[in-house]
């Protein structure tokens, strides 16, 4: 979908985004004319952190709502410094972490009458998924697949994730 040169702009984009984040606690300054068309397209991501294969940080957005080299600056600030679940990553963390960049499709609803039935239809390595189930919802992109490549597995732990019992179904 996107080229190596564009793979590299935005992964050095996030990189950016947070040393710059380290010496002025804000997101560098993108300017979406300065990026290819394509990636000043309005696309919803992820970037995710991790030092030593551990995650550091992950945050995104789940619905498309600026131009994705805007979204990637932002994210990569926000998984940096603005992860409930880290302490702010501190300037001799930097050189250590490991950048994964997820570009998200648009969500598509799956329409399931069981559990059974959701879990036929995932799609391992390919689906990421986001559960909604009144006031709970957890989400997990593809890439999770690769710690959790049963959907069985998948599936409770986004519900246990989400605060629900694995194994609950609705």
């Amino acid at each position: 979908m996107f080229t190596p040169t564009q793979q590299q702009t935005l992964l050095q984009l996030a990189k950016d985004s947070i040393a710059y984040g380290l010496q002025h606690h804000i997101p560098i300054p993108v300017k979406p004319t300065d990026f290819e068309p394509v990636l000043q397209q309005k696309r919803a991501s992820f970037v995710t952190l991790n030092i030593h294969q551990q995650l550091r940080g992950c945050i995104g957005s789940l619905q498309a709502i600026r131009p994705l080299c805007e979204d990637i600056a932002e994210n990569a600030f926000a998984a940096a410094f603005r992860d409930p679940r880290f302490s702010p990553v501190q300037a001799l963390e930097f050189e250590l972490l490991q950048y994964h960049i997820s570009i998200l499709s648009t969500p598509e609803s799956m329409s399931v009458s069981s559990r059974t039935d959701l879990l036929s239809q995932l799609r391992p390595g390919m689906d990421g998924l986001i559960l909604v189930d009144g006031a709970y919802r957890s989400t997990f992109l593809p890439s999770v697949w690769e710690q959790l490549p049963q959907a069985d597995h998948f599936l409770d732990h986004l519900l246990q994730k989400a605060g629900l019992p694995a194994g609950y179904w609705s």
